[in-house]
């Protein structure tokens, strides 16, 4: 195998012309340089230097690599350069997905603190339900995915591999019922599931419908789901137009309103924790743990009482 040790020795022979001369240049001694010759002839099975007295020529397999080296080297040199801007913060690049009602909330947060901190370190964003991101973490497609789990669940719920997740917990979302402003329970302090057995729901993504299901199971009926639709802003309005009711998290009343719709707690109560998610190798990448951090100080912004657990793994 020629590595680039043998070939900066290669290139410094033919420009200098003698061992002696390539050990000064290299700032090796001659003998260390004679014994690197001599392992890159074993390694190509064929004699790169021809000795002449006290000088030396190159052979014609010699010359080969030597007309190599400059390029590859000059590669070389690059990649370690942009590697060290990488390991600097000064350069770099995380792919990050979140769940959309993250998107107008804990994320631009997240998002100004790097390019805040970090100017060089370029963050993309898409948007994507734990599923989705979860998946496109495991495929190598994202580098952090912010996602959630209700209580009772596992983040890597239906993901396969998801031992190698780590999990950093950012907050906890409660969860609120939402009913007309005209609703009878509209003026109560905490609603129970089990009084609205007969009414009709406005359910979200998968995994909220499943928490809705598991929720109204638990409270012993069978939600007659009437709409279905992952936008909060168009729950809002659903319920606003007295379509139906619905359980909708603290993070989206952050940011969306309808001031025809009521929020209120429920009894039992139920939550949700917010997380960033990613790998093991991919958390010690310096702008991936640094864009981790931003979404940690971005949840503490966001909420009065965020999770600020260490990184588990999962």
């Amino acid at each position: 195998m020629i590595d680039a040790a043998g070939l900066r020795v290669i290139r410094a022979i033919s420009e200098e012309g003698s061992f002696t001369a390539a050990a000064t240049s290299l700032g090796y001694s001659q003998p260390a340089i004679s014994q690197m010759v001599r392992r890159l002839e074993e390694r190509t099975g064929t004699a790169l230097v021809e000795r002449l007295g006290r000088t030396v020529r190159l052979t014609q397999a010699g010359q080969v690599l030597a007309r190599h080296a400059g390029p590859v080297l000059s590669a070389i040199e690059a990649a370690e350069s942009e590697v060290a801007a990488i390991a600097g913060l000064r350069a770099g690049r995380v792919r990050l997905m979140a769940f959309p009602s993250s998107s107008s909330t804990l994320v631009p947060r997240a998002l100004a603190l790097v390019k805040e901190r970090f100017p060089d370190v370029e963050v993309s964003f898409a948007e994507g339900e734990p599923p989705e991101s979860l998946a496109a973490l495991r495929a190598g497609e994202c580098d952090v995915a912010v996602a959630f789990t209700y209580e009772g669940t596992d983040i890597g719920r239906g993901e396969e591999h998801v031992e190698t997740f780590l999990s950093r917990p950012l907050l906890e979302d409660e969860v609120r019922l939402a009913v007309p402003k005209n609703h009878p329970l509209a003026k109560a302090d905490k609603a129970q599931l089990s009084d609205l057995a007969d009414a009709q729901w406005i359910a979200g993504c998968p995994r909220c419908r499943g928490h809705l299901l598991s929720l109204a199971t638990r409270a012993g009926f069978t939600p007659h789901v009437a709409f279905e639709t992952e936008d909060y802003v168009a729950v809002l309005g659903l319920v606003a137009e007295g379509l139906g009711v619905a359980l909708i998290p603290d993070l989206i009343l952050r940011s969306a309103g309808n001031d025809r719709v009521v929020t209120l707690p429920i009894d039992p109560a139920s939550r949700r924790t917010v997380q960033a998610v990613t790998t093991a190798d991919l958390e010690r990448v310096p702008a991936v743990a640094a864009t981790l951090d931003a979404l940690v100080d971005a949840a503490r912004a966001t909420c009065p009482s965020p999770l600020t657990a260490a990184i588990s793994a999962r």
